[in-house]
């Protein structure tokens, strides 16, 4: 991930843009990159690699799944990017159903701690097309904005509630971390530094199965 500090100055204009080794970066470009460089070192460290079969299981006697990390990490990015940002409901409102989670509440996935019950039986291939769809809908964001609307601040927990039916009673630490943030925020943690601890997390687990390329 890119400096934050050096992320956060160029989105709310502290400097016209930012330089290095003599050329101008573009902002825009430069959050693409790291978004896609995340997604590849999850689709060549961890999809590749792992059997879909061996997603739902806990090593070393516990922790976390796969299945519940690539679910938790896609939530926060489509709740991100989609809801609060857009100003739409989440994309796992149409992707649900696929993954045989239409029958839970609507926050599955979303707290840090996994609930078996939401990734026990979920359907690999619907999760991986949830994942791909957040993502590109994502990269369709980035082409349609200029780095000036990354200064604004959207009424976060108001789109949360209404939009992805999450609602401060039962999620008041979400609401609370995301409320009063800026648009360069939600591309800083949640789509990007929220993504990369968690692919590390699914690379050690990963490892812990005895499936490292190296």
């Amino acid at each position: 991930m890119r400096d934050p500090h050096l992320l956060r100055a160029a989105c709310t204009g502290g400097v016209a843009g930012l330089h290095g080794y003599g050329h101008h970066v573009d902002l825009i470009s430069w959050i693409r990159g790291d978004l896609d460089a995340a997604q590849a070192r999850m689709q060549g460290g961890v999809i590749r690699l792992v059997p879909a079969e061996q997603w739902g299981d806990t090593v070393d006697g516990g922790g976390s799944t796969l299945h519940h990390l690539l679910l938790h990490l896609t939530r926060h990015h489509d709740l991100a990017i989609n809801t609060v940002i857009r100003d739409r409901p989440p994309l796992y409102l149409d992707h649900r159903a696929a993954m045989g989670l239409d029958h839970l509440a609507a926050g599955a996935g979303v707290s840090e701690a996994e609930d078996r019950g939401a990734t026990v039986g979920i359907d690999h291939e619907a999760l991986l097309t949830y994942a791909t769809a957040t993502v590109d809908a994502t990269r369709e964001w980035l082409d349609g904005i200029g780095t000036m609307v990354l200064d604004t601040v959207p009424a976060a927990s108001d789109r949360l509630a209404r939009l992805a039916d999450i609602h401060d009673d039962q999620y008041g630490w979400l609401h609370e971390m995301w409320s009063a943030k800026p648009l360069s925020w939600f591309v800083q943690w949640p789509v990007i530094g929220h993504t990369n601890a968690h692919v590390g997390e699914m690379v050690s687990i990963r490892n812990r199965m005895g499936l490292s390329p190296f």
